[in-house]
């Protein structure tokens, strides 16, 4: 008669603490995760940096960029009254007539308005882009504002240093017969917001090519190696 063959061991049940075990480069090294949770590294925590200076700050320096951009326009009304072209006026003894009927002295008169509000335009945007790299809602704001009432500074400074508005009166103190300058007229009124459109246009091309960049997380923390898988049979 044979003795009985002794029974295998059973299987060794592991706790679910044994059976799998987070690889030590998935655990962080300062804070531990709550039970039940997988841990990641600190490495993984994204950063977005800062906010901005702040509200109040954006809104005061907003305010100031206005007040600036629009006193700028009193030298885009001496320009324009300086460049532009004159028309010219003849009076006889009824009436005032232009002295060249064909000329295009007036389409000249908005033209050179309209430049020089797209050179400030950029000019400005440039000079805020230098100053303030950061951007922001309320500087996209106070440049296009700030435009719009440099402009309107810039066609009433321009009228003012211009000829004399009283054709009447001009002509009565030149004589009959003799040419004097039509006063100066912005026909085009939409050449008021050249400036704003300018600033803004000009802003967020340099914001697009130089302006702060959000670092990619992705980039500067790389994933760390997987954790090895079970050995092979």
């Amino acid at each position: 008669m044979t003795a009985p063959l002794t029974p295998p061991p059973p299987p060794h049940e592991q706790s679910p603490q044994d059976r799998w075990q987070p690889h030590p480069a998935w655990q962080a090294p300062h804070a531990p995760g709550l039970a039940g949770h997988p841990v990641y590294p600190a490495a993984y925590e994204v950063s977005y940096g800062q906010d901005g200076p702040g509200m109040k700050t954006e809104l005061r320096e907003a305010a100031l960029i206005t007040v600036a951009v629009a006193l700028a326009g009193a030298l885009l009304g001496v320009l324009w009254a300086w460049l532009a072209p004159h028309v010219p006026l003849v009076a006889d003894a009824t009436a005032v007539y232009l002295k060249d009927t064909e000329g295009e002295q007036a389409i000249g008169v908005d033209g050179t308005f309209t430049l020089l509000a797209l050179g400030f335009g950029a000019l400005s945007a440039l000079v805020v882009f230098l100053v303030r790299r950061r951007g922001g809602v309320p500087l996209v704001i106070a440049l296009a504002l700030g435009g719009l009432l440099g402009s309107l500074l810039a066609w009433r400074v321009g009228i003012w240093l211009g000829p004399m508005q009283n054709v009447v009166a001009h002509a009565k103190a030149v004589g009959k017969g003799v040419t004097f300058s039509a006063p100066l007229k912005l026909g085009a009124h939409g050449a008021l917001l050249a400036w704003s459109l300018s600033a803004l246009v000009v802003h967020l091309g340099l914001m697009a090519l130089f302006g702060p960049r959000d670092p990619d997380p992705y980039e500067q923390n790389p994933y760390p190696a997987a954790p090895p898988g079970p050995p092979a049979a």
